[in-house]
């Protein structure tokens, strides 16, 4: 998937071939927020205006603009990686929480 980046917000990118228009929405937020364009460069003005409406609009309804998260996550894994890192886990004396959680952290950290 495509994606546009504008004031820390993320907006996904479609293209419809039937109607000729790239569409998207704003990412990570509680709503809906859709945006369209003919080009990317309308594509793009029209993002950075739904971005800035909606702001806007949180801001006048003392609304949170982020998503939030609990912070508790399921993941499906296979048993056979579930099982490796349960014994890294241990050889490094952490839980497996605290270990995947660091492996997280780093992860993250690198793609920053």
């Amino acid at each position: 998937m495509n994606t546009l980046t504008y004031k820390s917000y993320i907006g996904s990118v479609y293209f419809s071939e039937k109607d000729g228009v790239f569409f998207g929405k704003i990412e990570g937020i509680n709503g809906l927020v859709n945006f369209e364009g003919e080009s990317v460069k309308e594509l793009t003005e029209a993002f950075h205006e739904a971005v800035d409406d909606y702001l806007e609009y949180c801001k006048a309804e003392g609304i949170e603009p982020r998503k939030s998260y609990s912070g508790s996550l399921n993941i499906r894994i296979t048993p056979e990686i579930h099982s490796q890192i349960a014994t890294l886990a241990k050889q490094t004396g952490v839980s497996i929480n605290a270990f995947i959680k660091r492996a997280l952290e780093n992860q993250i950290a690198t793609m920053l």
